[in-house]
């Protein structure tokens, strides 16, 4: 038998739903959650068997759609965001796929930010159109352009804020309000925030995604996903879990709540060296713009500063020249990691139009912004003198 640990959700702090929601003690009441690595449970009775798969009785079935590890990592998910239930994935994109194909049909249709990470953009408009769902993409930060989109079959609106690499920011509330009063619901992903900056779901939106292999993780350890909201809506993106199996496994799922137990002192540390970071870019001759939210100079810098707590770990800048330049900053760069990734605590340089957003169209690139000119950090727990005299290095390159 297992009890919780933890007294109501409600009674408790983000920072301490952080560390304790979620956990379920065995009979063996361990301090740190349990890693339950198997692939079946096993039932009392055949009527118990029956009474698991039809969903009559709660309980662990099978680790494709039920584990107490990944149930856990759920749990404390769902109470960060402020969520009634969430589902996990076994990565962001395929929380993104689980969301889309259990919410919409064929025939539908869906309206979302031109500024979007470049693998959802394939994902929605290029694989999903091939199942009959459609995707009009609009700027991010004109909610005329959004509510002038909907059609009669639109589902979803979609949106990614502070979007990859630009970070522009949405009005989330601006946009909830013209989607609901059309009956279309608001996924937001939160990626680059976490509810720990910002939870779209206090603001109106209906469904909240996350890459979890980001910050969640933190480390870079680990891919996972999630869809976090109304039981309703996730109920359906479970149905769809159950059967399709794009399912996050147990360890991992262990990974991401150790990593959770940190998100709230890591976000606020990136955060601050961020805003450092990009303070230090704005003056450097060879750097052309800074993309940052914290930065006054940020065409939502208001937005942003009444939306989220800070302005995120993210900042992008352009330089000057084009990408034989950016190229150059990168290699010559000796302490910033060149990957792709980022929410680690090891910071990140990467290109976005070689690489994130290299399989979608150049005209697909110059909508979302993406110029070849444009590279994007990830800034980690490093000390930003350290952050600043590496990239002099790759400035004084160019």
């Amino acid at each position: 038998m297992m009890e919780s640990s933890v007294p109501p959700i409600g009674d408790y702090s983000l920072e301490t739903l952080a560390v304790r929601a979620g956990q379920q003690r065995s009979q063996f009441n361990e301090h740190s959650e349990a890693l339950y690595l198997t692939s079946s449970f096993v039932f009392d009775s055949a009527a118990q068997a029956a009474a698991r798969f039809s969903g009559a009785e709660e309980g662990n079935v099978y680790s494709r759609f039920t584990n107490p590890t990944v149930s856990a990592f759920e749990t404390r998910l769902a109470a960060l965001e402020g969520a009634e239930a969430c589902v996990a994935t076994a990565s962001g994109m395929s929380a993104i796929l689980s969301l889309v194909m259990s919410l919409c049909s064929s025939g539908e249709h869906i309206v979302s930010s031109s500024g979007l990470f470049g693998a959802t953009q394939q994902l929605l408009g290029t694989i999903m159109p091939r199942f009959g769902i459609q995707t009009s993409f609009v700027e991010q930060t004109d909610v005329a352009a959004w509510r002038a989109a909907i059609r009669p079959e639109t589902r979803l609106f979609f949106l990614e804020t502070p979007s990859n690499p630009l970070t522009s920011v949405a009005d989330i509330a601006a946009l909830v309000e013209v989607a609901h009063q059309r009956g279309v619901l608001v996924v937001v992903d939160n990626c680059f925030c976490t509810p720990i900056l910002q939870r779209p779901l206090d603001l109106g939106a209906d469904l909240v995604l996350h890459s979890a292999t980001k910050y969640l993780d933190g480390q870079g350890r680990v891919l996972g996903g999630a869809v976090a909201g109304p039981k309703r809506l996730t109920d359906e993106v479970f149905r769809f879990l159950r059967t399709a199996g794009p399912t996050l496994s147990a360890f991992n799922a262990w990974v991401l709540l150790k990593g959770l137990e940190t998100l709230q002192i890591r976000m606020q540390a990136q955060s601050a060296k961020a805003l450092q970071l990009a303070q230090w870019l704005e003056r450097q001759p060879r750097v052309t713009r800074v993309y940052y939210p914290g930065l006054r100079s940020h065409p939502q810098f208001e937005l942003a500063s009444r939306q989220q707590k800070s302005g995120g770990a993210i900042v992008s800048f352009t330089v000057k020249g084009a990408r034989e330049e950016a190229w150059k900053v990168v290699d010559s760069c000796r302490l910033l990691s060149i990957t792709a990734n980022l929410g680690d605590t090891k910071t990140t340089l990467t290109h976005p139009a070689s690489t994130t957003h290299g399989r979608i169209t150049p005209e697909q690139r110059a909508l979302a912004g993406v110029s070849e000119d444009l590279l994007r950090i990830a800034v980690g727990l490093e000390g930003v003198v350290d952050l600043q005299n590496d990239l002099e290095t790759g400035l004084s390159a160019i």
